[in-house]
């Protein structure tokens, strides 16, 4: 996910993914090596990923990969897929809009289904470092809680308000095949398509052939 343009304190069953965020992050990043973009319409954005099935070397060092690709391309979210990858893991660096900064991964992850008082929606606008430049305005809900795994296979939970909220629904999404972009009208989409034609990314991209 890309920024806007303009580990949750732990509390029962949530992941404290608050403490020590920097050196956590910096940590990956600087195990890792980056790698660019893929961008709409790459094949691999559009299909749903595979399960992760072995939790192993290979998959602490695309993890790793995932937060340097992250780092390089200044985004606050980002997927597997988003640089090639077809397993379902995403990492985030995001802060919530109280300026709290979040770091994590989560593998396998799915969001819960929110109960109808819950589903509060914010229309801000959103962006994809898979849609460079580009940005709209989309409708989600501002609490978000994503289930999956940690990089050792043990189950996990995030919860996220407001942006950290939008982030976990989009990262999500991404590893079901599913950009912000699909989610627009169609006069949505194709003036994000235009924005993205006319702009230039600020960091390295897969060409689609």
């Amino acid at each position: 996910m890309a920024q806007q343009e303009t580990e949750h304190r732990a509390t029962g069953e949530f992941i404290d993914d608050v403490t020590d965020a920097e050196k956590r992050e910096a940590e990956h990043r600087e195990r890792g090596t980056s790698h660019p973009i893929t961008v709409v319409g790459n094949p691999v954005l559009h299909n749903e990923c595979k399960d992760v099935t072995e939790f192993d070397d290979k998959l602490a060092r695309l993890i790793d990969d995932m937060f340097a690709s992250q780092r390089t391309a200044e985004g606050v979210g980002l997927a597997a897929n988003q640089i090639g990858v077809d397993l379902k893991v995403f990492v985030y660096d995001c802060p919530d809009d109280e300026g709290v900064r979040h770091v994590g991964h989560v593998v396998n992850p799915v969001l819960d289904e929110l109960p109808a008082e819950r589903r509060v929606l914010d229309d801000s606008n959103e962006g994809c470092l898979s849609v460079p430049t580009a940005y709209a305005p989309l409708a989600r809900p501002d609490y978000a809680v994503v289930r999956g795994q940690d990089m050792h296979g043990n189950p996990i939970a995030v919860e996220g308000t407001g942006y950290f909220a939008r982030c976990l629904q989009h990262e999500t999404d991404h590893l079901y095949g599913r950009l912000y972009i699909d989610r627009l009208s169609k006069r949505e989409r194709k003036d994000a398509l235009r924005q993205m034609a006319e702009g230039t990314p600020r960091y390295p991209v897969v060409p689609n052939d």
